[in-house]
């Protein structure tokens, strides 16, 4: 190893062991609301970070428990919809609630660093916003038990995924989501191409850009779109750390979730349905709070388009199993038969 080689790996050593430091200290911000993680079951643990969700959450935590989660971790950033009592009513779930900046804590990812050395050591965690299902091949057959263990047989770390942003035929405002209502089946549209793909040197992930939000919101400036590239499942250590989200981790060997011989590794899909009408009453507190990332930019091209916002086109593909996305090329089955 070169003189340069050496001190890159100096610097990430030295990145990593901030990014635990800054974990421990916005960890102090989390007030406990109910711990049971004494009583978490063998299995994979689910941890987010949630802010006025009660109309999601309902069918996000069947559809997780019916997937083999076995405990979930919140973090509920100042929630006034009752999302706070929801979750604390709920037998598998640990949360904690803060008061504390969103963008201060790196968009949540201290937080959950914080919760993930303390309570996701030696175990597969999977870290996905509310919005987010996660599918794989075969997940209807194969739990996330089986998933993980032969990701252990395999000796693979983590799982990618490719963020895929779903929508409805309407307008926004008029896609509208009810209390426990499956959101796939309100927004069950996607673009089943324009994705771009780089390989970033340093920390050695994928970066994946395209879709809808580059589409229709960054089409002039395509490199402020949104990633789509994530790797939220993860065979944890006290040793790593998120570094951009679920984006990518440190030790960079596991953002490696590629094939490097002209195969093809496992990966997943995240569906993404995001585009419902209770994103117009987020849109409207996101530009008061500047909270998110870029300074909100995302949110402020929403806001541009106003109420009339539409996805869909004719050329956009309705969903229908994880077999259509291998088809597609959006995810891989490799060696998971």
């Amino acid at each position: 190893m070169g003189l340069r080689g050496l001190q890159r790996r100096v610097q990430l050593r030295l990145h990593r062991r901030w990014l635990q430091g800054r974990a421990v200290v916005k960890g102090r911000q989390l007030r406990c609301v109910c711990d049971r993680t004494r009583e978490m079951p063998e299995g994979p643990v689910l941890f987010s970070t949630v802010r006025n969700e009660a109309v999601r959450l309902p069918w996000f935590l069947e559809y997780y428990r019916a997937l083999g989660v076995a405990h979930f971790c919140f973090v509920d950033n100042a929630s006034d919809d009752g999302t706070e009592q929801l979750l604390a009513e709920q037998p598998d779930v640990s949360l904690w609630r803060t008061q504390g900046s969103y963008k201060r804590a790196r968009y949540g990812v201290d937080w959950l660093n914080h919760l993930l050395r303390r309570y996701g050591s030696g175990r597969w965690v999977l870290v996905v916003d509310p919005d987010e299902l996660l599918v794989y091949p075969h997940h209807e057959t194969r739990k996330l038990p089986a998933l993980t263990r032969w990701l252990d047989d395999q000796g693979e770390e983590s799982l990618p995924v490719l963020l895929l942003d779903m929508y409805g035929e309407r307008a926004v405002a008029e896609t509208r989501l009810g209390p426990g209502e499956d959101p796939i089946a309100v927004a069950p549209w996607f673009d089943a191409g324009n994705y771009y793909v780089s390989r970033d040197p340093r920390y050695r992930n994928l970066w994946i850009q395209g879709g809808p939000r580059m589409r229709v919101f960054f089409h002039d400036n395509p490199r402020w779109a949104p990633a789509l590239n994530k790797i939220p499942l993860v065979r944890w250590q006290k040793s790593f750390v998120f570094k951009t989200g679920a984006h990518d981790l440190l030790p960079r060997r596991l953002n490696e979730t590629y094939a490097t011989n002209g195969g093809s590794k496992t990966s997943g899909v995240l569906l993404h349905p995001k585009f419902l009408d209770v994103l117009n009453e987020k849109v409207t507190e996101e530009m008061q709070r500047k909270q998110h990332y870029a300074g909100s930019k995302e949110y402020a091209s929403y806001a541009e388009h106003g109420a009339g916002l539409t996805l869909w086109t004719p050329q956009s593909t309705r969903y229908t199993d994880w077999r259509q996305l291998c088809t597609l090329g959006l995810m891989a089955r490799g060696g998971w038969f």
